[in-house]
Formats: structure tokens, C-alpha cells, sequence
């Protein structure tokens, strides 16, 4: 809480208004007595704590998801709030330990003549966290942008190694689909040049559509299937109408390899990988938990990778569920009218 809300530019703003209101009464020096001191800095403490923490909690929380609203009603609840500890403390602290030039009058004019001070001493509370508050976001999405940087030239750097003579590969291929006579070869060469094509672009995109993703990962799985035939099973259930949602590219290919390596498959006990949007318009990628009985090794940078993107992007993150019996990994779908570039 102390960082959240600046609570040190809190307490340093409280020095400058003791100093200030112990400057305007140092006259009165002589005739002044410590407690009295002591209780007018106590009730600057508290007053500019409760505003300070109001305002930094409806800026924080987004309670009204509406800036304008959030700022109406955070300086208002502070106005109310001040004016009610102001009147307690009038009619509880002995007089002669409260400064004041304003006596205590049940009247209107009273009333308004302590709001239009208290008004003053939020808006100079809440001109101060705006500031420190924008500055923050500015920082962090600085920070985000470079780090986003950072891991896409890494992400381009790794294409660049394992892109070893692209066209000669693609060459190799058309001149083996040529020569081929056997319809399953073919078809798979087509579809290897399909996946590999895929890799290839992809990198100068940061995002993908589920439809462009998924022509992808169907070329990826008739490879797949090539090798693990009965021993794989998957089912994609994802309706037309979230096709031009957006993913972190290979996202779903990810998943894929990751439950593949992690999981026993066979013959006799395939493994079957569900992928489908839930109810909550989320993308489920999802598959029974029969780990090896040597478990691999792992950088355990597939899932993180995936999370790093979400975050960066999306401002959001992946969830994984994991039980005796299953393993669940859920991706937020993002519309276009979500996405922020």
C-alpha cells in the first residue's frame, strides 16, 4: 500500500502544509501552547491522509470506469469526509488545544466558509496524486513498450538463426512434391510448406486471427497426425462467429507441442487434446494429465512466453488449471474493439 498510493509524496506534502500553516501562526508564538502545535499538525496528518487515500482509491480502482466520474465523485466523498472530521473535531478537542481564526458557528455561512477551505485542500491533494498517478503510468508504459521491444528482436533474432536457406528448403519441396508420385507425400509436403511458410511470416506480426491461426494449426496437426496416428486425437470446436478474434500468433501450436511432450501417448492410450471457446468467450485448450514416467526436461518458457505476450499486448493473462486428471490452459479472446495498439 505505501507504493500504491505514494504515500511518500503523501507525507512530504503534509510537511509543506505544517511548515506553511506553522509559518502563518508564528506570531502568535508566545501565546501559543505545544499541544496546540501538536494537535493542529494531527489534524493536518489525518485530513490529508483521508483525502489522499480516497482520491488514490477511486483513481486506482477505476470504480465507475468513466475518468470523469471516478474524479467527481472522489473529490466530493473527500469534501464530505473532511467536513465531517473538521465538525468532530471542533465539537470533541478542547478549544484550547485547536487552532483556529474560524470559531465554531452552527450556521450556513459557517459551513460554507470550512468547505471552500476543504475544497482547497483536496484539489491540492488531488492535482498532486494526478500527477504522481500519470507520471507512474507513463513510466510503466515506457517500461512495457521496451520490454515488448526486447522480446519480439529476440523473437525475430531466433527466426533468423533457424531460417537456414528459407528458399532453398522451398525449392527442395516443390522439387519433391514434382518427383513424388505417392498422394499421401504429396499432401504432406504441401502442408509442411504451408507450416513452415507460416513460421516464417508470422514474426512480422504481433497479433493473428483465430481463422489465419487455424488454417496454420490444421496443416501443423496433419503432420502431426503423420507421426502419432491413432496414438493422437484432437477436436477443435471454435464457432465462426470468434474467427476474427485475435491471438498471440502460434499460441495454440504451443499448446499443442507442450501437452505432446509432456503427456504419454500410444496406441492403446491416445492422448485427446479438446481445443473450444467457453461460455466466457475464452479460447480452452485442454488435455488429460498422464505425464511421462521420465519426465523431460523443460525450460518451462512455452507457457511464460504465451503469458509475456498477453500481458504485454493485452494487458491481460493466461490461466492454467491443474489437477490430478487434467490440465487446462485458458487464452482471453480479444476483439478488435479491445485491442489497444
Amino acid at each position: 500500500m505505501y507504493q500504491n498510493y505514494q504515500l511518500k509524496w503523501c507525507f512530504i506534502l503534509i510537511g509543506i502544509l505544517v511548515v506553511g500553516t506553522g509559518l502563518v501562526k508564528i506570531s502568535n508564538f508566545e501565546t501559543l501552547h505545544l499541544l496546540q502545535f501538536l494537535g493542529n499538525i494531527l489534524s493536518i496528518v489525518i485530513s490529508v491522509l483521508i483525502a489522499w487515500l480516497i482520491i488514490g482509491y477511486f483513481k486506482r480502482h477505476n470504480v465507475f470506469h468513466s475518468n470523469m466520474a471516478n474524479t467527481v465523485v472522489s473529490i466530493v466523498l473527500s469534501i464530505m469526509a473532511l467536513l465531517a472530521f473538521s465538525y468532530f473535531v471542533l465539537m470533541n478537542m478542547p478549544s484550547k488545544y485547536y487552532i483556529s481564526d474560524l470559531p465554531y458557528e452552527a450556521t450556513i455561512a459557517d459551513l460554507v466558509r470550512r468547505g471552500v477551505g476543504i475544497f482547497f485542500l483536496t484539489m491540492i491533494c488531488y492535482i498532486v496524486y494526478t500527477t504522481l498517478f500519470t507520471h507512474e503510468i507513463l513510466q510503466k508504459t515506457k517500461l512495457e513498450n521496451e520490454q515488448f521491444k526486447q522480446a519480439h528482436l529476440r523473437a525475430q533474432l531466433l527466426s533468423l538463426q533457424e531460417q537456414i536457406s528459407p528458399h532453398f528448403l522451398f525449392n527442395s519441396l516443390s522439387t519433391l512434391k514434382t518427383i513424388t508420385h505417392e498422394a499421401d507425400t504429396k499432401q504432406f509436403v504441401v502442408h509442411l510448406s504451408h507450416v513452415y511458410r507460416y513460421l516464417l511470416n508470422i514474426n512480422k506480426h504481433q497479433t493473428t486471427l483465430i481463422a489465419e491461426e487455424l488454417k496454420f494449426v490444421h496443416a501443423y496437426l496433419y503432420i502431426l497426425r503423420k507421426r502419432f496416428e491413432q496414438a493422437l486425437v484432437i477436436t477443435i470446436d471454435i464457432p465462426e462467429s470468434y474467427k476474427d478474434y485475435l491471438i498471440p500468433p502460434l499460441s495454440i501450436q504451443l499448446l499443442i507441442e507442450n501437452a505432446i511432450k509432456h503427456n504419454i501417448l500410444s496406441p492403446d492410450t491416445p492422448l485427446h487434446i479438446e481445443i473450444y471457446v467457453n461460455k466466457q468467450e475464452q479460447l480452452v485448450v485442454s488435455n488429460p494429465y498422464k505425464p511421462k514416467n521420465i519426465p523431460v526436461e523443460s525450460t518451462k518458457m512455452g507457457l511464460q512466453n504465451i503469458n509475456d505476450r498477453y500481458r504485454l499486448l493485452f494487458n491481460q493473462e493466461i490461466t492454467v488449471a491443474k489437477s490430478d486428471s487434467n490440465f487446462t490452459i485458458t487464452l482471453p479472446l480479444i476483439s478488435h474493439e479491445g485491442y489497444h495498439h
